[in-house]
């Protein structure tokens, strides 16, 4: 089994990698720590924030993920992997779970409203609604 810390470009992102990497040692288990791209009107967004000025190719979009899940674990002393994926990310953190028998799946959360989540959905939730594994959700502390 496996430990998975999903992880995106957000501050909030080493503390979930820190949490995983804390069950990663209580359980004696490989941390995993997976981001993946999704492609959308706001790659320019995440393009200009890591200096990429072309669009980026798939495998282009794979080695960003990797830097963001590489960005996430810096101050990790524990051995890790870091995965990037492209994709639908709620679907890609399920699929990567299974694909490993992850023990737990650790990401971030934010606080919305019900508005915000309604407008504009929320990767954790969708993981915490279809996961068929326990999740452990680390919430911003704003």
């Amino acid at each position: 089994m496996t430990i998975v810390a999903s992880v995106d470009d957000e501050e909030r992102s080493n503390a979930v990698v820190r949490e995983a990497a804390t069950l990663a040692d209580r359980f004696d288990e490989p941390l995993h720590v997976l981001s993946v791209y999704e492609e959308s009107e706001h790659d320019h967004l995440l393009n200009e924030k890591i200096d990429i000025d072309q669009k980026p190719t798939d495998e282009d979009r794979k080695e960003i993920a990797r830097t963001v899940a590489e960005r996430a674990s810096e101050g990790i002393s524990r051995e890790h992997e870091v995965i990037g994926r492209t994709g639908n990310p709620a679907e890609e953190i399920l699929e990567y779970a299974t694909e490993v028998d992850s023990r737990y799946l650790v990401l971030g959360g934010r606080k919305r409203s019900p508005v915000g989540k309604a407008l504009f959905g929320s990767v954790t939730q969708s993981v915490l609604l279809d996961a068929d594994r326990p999740v452990v959700a680390v919430m911003d502390s704003n």
